[in-house]
């Protein structure tokens, strides 16, 4: 994945604190991240949050774990980047929950916006996914597995925000 531009993201980020809707002046750059495991993925994850049909995400504690990372919580800001390192909006976490891989409800499956939105799709899908990922970073998806289930809105830029 192509890093992400770090002086596009903070004149991004320092537009939002600008226009009065974020965090005070003066708040530092948040997270910087893209969706998925690669530029393709990256592009079509952010393509659904940007048509109004992605609204959650998921990830794994053990993905954290292993790469030294801190779980996000209610509250936090992060910048998404496409799948060539170019920052697009900014979300806010509105809530986070952490429940079983296979405790997964159609609510969050459906609020992710991916494939066909129901649970069937989420859980193939997600284990093909954390299966490719965990191979990469050593880790092994069981059904005990805990899922970070992340909730989030878009906050900036304005023509994209929910608020």
């Amino acid at each position: 994945m192509t890093p992400p531009d770090e002086r596009a993201a903070a004149a991004m980020w320092a537009e939002y604190l600008a226009s009065g809707r974020g965090p005070a002046p003066g708040t530092p750059l948040p997270v910087l991240d893209s969706f998925g495991d690669g530029p393709a993925l990256a592009d079509e994850l952010l393509g659904l949050v940007l048509a109004g049909a992605k609204r959650a995400t998921a990830s794994l504690v053990a993905e954290y774990e292993v790469l030294g990372d801190t779980p996000p919580e209610a509250g936090d800001h992060w910048v998404v980047c496409d799948g060539a390192g170019t920052p697009r909006v900014i979300l806010q976490t509105t809530e986070v929950r952490r429940v079983r891989f296979r405790d997964v409800d159609a609510a969050f499956a459906y609020d992710e916006g991916e494939g066909d939105r129901s649970i069937e799709s989420w859980r193939r899908d997600h284990r093909r996914y954390w299966e490719r990922v965990g191979a990469e970073l050593g880790f092994v998806l069981t059904g005990d597995s805990v899922v970070v289930a992340e909730r989030f809105r878009v906050v900036w830029p304005p023509e994209h925000a929910d608020v």
